[in-house]
């Protein structure tokens, strides 16, 4: 299959932006650019595929990037992937600016 992945917002305040990702076999994510730091919970195993490079998911096992991080995300796997998506805005009670890798 191929086509959109299905983005289901879950929480939008004034700390965070968090989003479900799903995704069919041959999904993706379609072209962006992020505007702020972000986490990603795999909910499921599977494997990303970000232009050329495949990267492994293990449920549970986190990751973050920082803002300005461009890619269209693909399910590479052969079964269904999920994951959560948490963007951090901007805070009054930050001390590190976003997209600092620090």
């Amino acid at each position: 299959m191929t086509g959109k992945a299905i983005a289901i917002p879950r929480v939008e305040n004034g700390l965070a932006v968090v989003t479900e990702w799903r995704f069919e076999p041959g999904q993706e994510t379609g072209h962006h650019v992020h505007t702020m730091d972000y986490l990603v919970i795999p909910l499921t195993d599977g494997t990303l595929r970000v232009g050329d490079v495949e990267t492994p998911l293990q449920t549970g096992a986190a990751y973050a990037r920082p803002a300005g991080v461009a890619h269209n995300v693909v399910n590479a796997g052969r079964l269904p992937l999920r994951f959560i998506e948490v963007e951090f805005k901007p805070s009054r009670f930050s001390t590190v600016p976003q997209g600092d890798k620090s």
